[in-house]
């Protein structure tokens, strides 16, 4: 097995969704990549893996949860937003504005055509 396929403990993580084979399953691709990048942060020592457990565990027990579990990788952001912030690695109110952003630029993209910061029409 090369590093590259080297299971992450964060592969690991509760409630993760999983194929038959044990892989994690992603319903968009932005949910991969934020996967990918807790991934990388995690290896880059930014964070422990007791850390992550319990900022995803706290984000997974909050009321208000889809019943379905359709939000899973809503709490794993909001996990690792909270990670980042109680690490002083970025700021709250820069990751609101910059969600917010990516909110008008999804509204201002056409259908069918790749949502990009730079469609913001207040950038």
């Amino acid at each position: 097995m090369s590093l590259c396929e080297t299971p992450s403990q964060l592969s690991q993580s509760p409630d993760l969704p999983k194929s038959p084979e044990g892989d994690p399953v992603f319903p968009e691709p932005w949910a991969a990549e934020v996967f990918a990048i807790t991934v990388h942060l995690h290896e880059k020592g930014v964070f422990t893996w007791s850390e992550w457990a319990a900022a995803l565990s706290t984000a997974l027990h909050r009321p208000g949860r889809a019943e379905d579990g359709s939000d899973y990788f809503d709490c794993w952001v909001e996990a690792l937003s909270d990670l980042l912030v109680s690490h002083g690695v970025a700021d709250a109110s820069a990751i609101l504005d910059l969600q917010k952003s990516w909110q008008r630029a999804a509204e201002a993209t056409p259908h069918g055509h790749p949502i990009e910061l730079a469609n913001d029409p207040l950038l």
